[in-house]
């Protein structure tokens, strides 16, 4: 499939770079939540306190960040898993256009994370989450791997896009 600019839609110089990231992305995230669920058995032992800011705690989320528009059905959830398809999706449409390496980078983790969380989903019907950052009896949201990969994801575009001053300059004839 070719884009309106003649490339490759789904296909560009950074994609071999960013499919290489989505997918350490994902295995780390699956693997994390494998160890975690099975091997720790993290659901079975309650909330353990690694340091005074970092706890250990089996969360299942059945919404979306910060457990938002929860979804108890298997259709809610079928609709936060299409979601997350037609994102990757997007995502990949976006990596064939990119630029840079970091976009490529960023790209990836975004998507990694996306497919991590949209794998727990369908196999578990709700995200698995365990990680728990808090301070000052400020408790941050709960969450994994594949939260990490997108917030990482998402500063790596910001700071592309805003920092490197990536901008659509018109050339000169």
């Amino acid at each position: 499939m070719k884009h309106a600019a003649g490339g490759n839609l789904l296909w560009g110089p950074w994609s071999r770079l960013g499919v290489a990231i989505m997918l350490v992305a994902l295995i780390a995230d699956q693997l994390c939540k494998w160890w975690m669920i099975y091997v720790y058995k993290i659901g079975e032992r309650g909330k353990v306190a690694l340091t005074p800011f970092f706890d250990l705690v089996m969360v299942w989320n059945e919404g979306i960040s910060y457990g938002l528009f929860p979804q108890g059905s298997a259709a809610g959830r079928a609709v936060l898993v299409g979601i997350a398809v037609v994102a990757v999706l997007a995502l990949i449409v976006w990596l064939a256009r990119a630029e840079r390496g970091l976009a490529a980078v960023s790209i990836g983790l975004i998507a990694g994370g996306a497919v991590g969380n949209a794998i727990d989903r369908t196999i578990y019907g709700a995200v698995a989450d365990f990680f728990s950052l808090h301070a000052f009896g400020y408790y941050w949201y709960i969450f994994n791997i594949a939260d990490v990969a997108i917030v990482a994801g998402v500063a790596g575009l910001l700071y592309d896009t805003l920092i490197t001053g990536h901008k659509m300059v018109p050339k000169s004839p």
